[in-house]
């Protein structure tokens, strides 16, 4: 397990200028996805927007990982490697991206359309942006890392969709990965208590189909295992005495 690192005010104010380039960023790529745009043009679009602002990609590199950015279609869940392939009409594509600045990152997250979609993808995208937001609302001191995870659950599972279970959230600051992991499901008042300056990476990965995932032979690609669609949507928050506040500054649903 990670340390977790409790952070100042002072040091909450930088990871707030790391979050809103992050959030910058993520919407300059959002507003490039289109049918046949490439991948590799969606992640040099992200590292250049980040680098003549000052900051650096928190993906590229780490762990070996070779991109700035993650961009997983379809059935991808999370970690897809951009390249040559073209985005499709009728696709859905996560795009996931951190940015270190002033010694610390922040990590955000989003799925969306590419094109027009069907009912049964509008329906999972909008249920993994309201179980973000619920998590998110549990995100406050005297709450647990059970309790966000038991609200990102509840409404994934009331949707009848799934939360993957092989990964989670965590904590972030001076490293990309801290403690707590940030399990999607959970309990009430299970796991870590939550303490004013704690700062988490909230990511729900919902399924369309089952919880069981795959990882491919570029052992970084996961995929569901059925083959069904999958989302993913992500915040930096910084956790407050009576709530959350977004680093990462994009809207989310209110929680059902």
């Amino acid at each position: 397990m990670s340390v977790i690192v409790i952070k100042t005010a002072a040091e909450i104010a930088q990871m707030r200028r790391a979050g809103a380039l992050a959030a910058q960023a993520l919407a300059a790529v959002l507003e490039a996805v289109a049918p046949g745009v490439t991948t590799a043009a969606l992640d040099r679009l992200a590292e250049t927007f980040i680098r003549d602002r000052g900051g650096a990609p928190s993906f590229k590199g780490y762990r070996g990982f070779p991109a700035s950015i993650c961009v997983s279609v379809d059935d991808e869940v999370v970690h897809g490697i951009p390249g040559p392939r073209r985005l499709r009409a009728g696709s859905i594509v996560s795009i996931d991206l951190g940015v270190y600045l002033d010694g610390f990152h922040a990590d955000v997250a989003r799925t969306v359309p590419v094109g027009q979609v069907d009912e049964a993808a509008q329906r999972l995208l909008a249920v993994t942006e309201t179980a973000l937001a619920a998590g998110i609302a549990e995100a406050r001191a005297r709450r647990t890392t059970g309790d966000i995870g038991h609200a990102v659950q509840r409404v994934v599972e009331r949707a009848g969709f799934s939360v993957v279970r092989d990964l989670a959230g965590h904590g972030v600051g001076r490293a990309l990965h801290e403690g707590p992991e940030l399990p999607n499901f959970g309990a009430p008042d299970s796991g870590v208590p939550l303490q004013v300056g704690m700062t988490l990476a909230i990511e729900p990965m919902v399924n369309a189909g089952g919880v069981a995932v795959t990882v491919d032979a570029d052992e970084w690609t996961v995929r569901t295992r059925d083959g069904a669609r999958s989302a993913h949507t992500e915040h930096t928050v910084a956790v407050g005495a009576e709530g959350a506040e977004i680093l990462t500054g994009l809207p989310v649903a209110a929680p059902i």
